[in-house]
């Protein structure tokens, strides 16, 4: 039964966020529905393990404007 209610259930959407140290540098990834708290945590549309220790490339940042879905954008008539 219970497989039957997690059809018709939403699940969270993954987000993907880097930690940045103060050179740029990825020093840890996370993944989650909410930013993380606390300073240095970027949006990322994937996370690479071969960026941990490397400045973080500009396109793999995701911008504050794309990331906002559009459905929740006010509809104005």
């Amino acid at each position: 039964m219970s497989f039957l209610w997690s059809l018709f259930t939403r699940k969270p959407v993954l987000r993907q966020f880097a930690l940045l140290d103060a050179q740029g540098r990825c020093q840890a990834f996370k993944e989650c529905s909410q930013p993380p708290v606390g300073d240095g945590w970027v949006e990322i549309e994937e996370i690479r393990l071969s960026w941990m220790h490397h400045p973080l490339p500009a396109s793999a940042r995701i911008s504050a404007r794309s990331a906002q879905s559009a459905h929740h954008q006010p509809l104005t008539a």
